[in-house]
């Protein structure tokens, strides 16, 4: 699969694979928050587009353009302006995105980031056929100021294939009539519970662990590892292309 960022002629685009750090989760004693696995894993999953300059955006409440005020980093350009109203702080994305057929790319708030003031809306783009850019929007969701530092991401992209969301048969049923999951998820909801009663006291093994390990290391209630289980995901950086000529 080839995703290719056919970036606008004067123009420059900061994109890097998403990190797993967030300084939230830095500030967690010892590093707690990054013992949950599926957090852990959603950071890194996707690219992140960056702002090339730092600015602030307020609102005062009104539905009006005017309403939204961008104020760039002196002798900078904000990469953000007032565009539909309504409290929505629009970021232009500098770009053509084009991938192979079938795959389309979501285009949504950087993943376990939240950020006080305003929120991040998600689109869905065509790219496998679309000759249009697209715009990357936050809407506030109280009347007040943000700031995005130069540097801080935007937008995260995640390549989606069509068909497998398409082709989905999703459908629910009592847990019962799988005896063995039952039986699995009964022995894990007792195991947890013990875990968290003894967790207050400084003597016990689960004050010493502090987490349990099964989903983590991939194995199930029964020790059986999973076929496919990963703890670490690195997605590769945009490269710059060979010219026509191959240079």
């Amino acid at each position: 699969m080839k995703v290719t960022a056919h970036v606008l002629d004067g123009h420059t685009l900061d994109i890097r694979p998403a990190p797993r750090e967030r300084d939230w989760m830095d500030r967690t004693d010892q590093r707690y928050a990054y013992r949950c696995l599926p957090l852990d894993m959603a950071n890194a999953c996707g690219w992140e587009l960056l702002c090339q300059a730092g600015f602030e955006a307020e609102w005062e409440g009104g539905d009006a353009l005017e309403s939204v005020r961008v104020r760039p980093d002196p002798g900078t350009h904000a990469p953000a302006l007032s565009h539909f109203g309504y409290g929505v702080l629009t970021f232009h994305v500098p770009c053509l995105f084009r991938t192979g057929a079938g795959i389309e790319l979501l285009a949504t708030g950087p993943l376990n980031r939240p950020k006080d003031g305003i929120a991040a809306l998600t689109g869905l783009v065509e790219t496998d056929w679309s000759p249009y850019t697209f715009t990357m929007n936050w809407k506030f969701t109280r009347p007040g100021r943000v700031r995005f530092a130069a540097g801080e991401p935007f937008c995260h992209l995640l390549p989606l294939q069509r068909a497998v969301l398409a082709d989905v048969q999703a459908e629910w049923r009592p847990i019962s009539e799988t005896p063995d999951l039952d039986q699995q998820h009964r022995r894990w909801t007792a195991s947890r519970g013990h875990f968290l009663q003894e967790l207050p006291d400084p003597e016990s093994a689960a004050a010493r662990e502090q987490w349990q390990r099964g989903y983590f290391r991939g194995v199930d209630m029964h020790g059986c590892p999973a076929q496919e289980h990963r703890t670490r995901l690195r997605l590769p950086p945009f490269t710059r292309a060979p010219g026509p000529g191959g240079d």
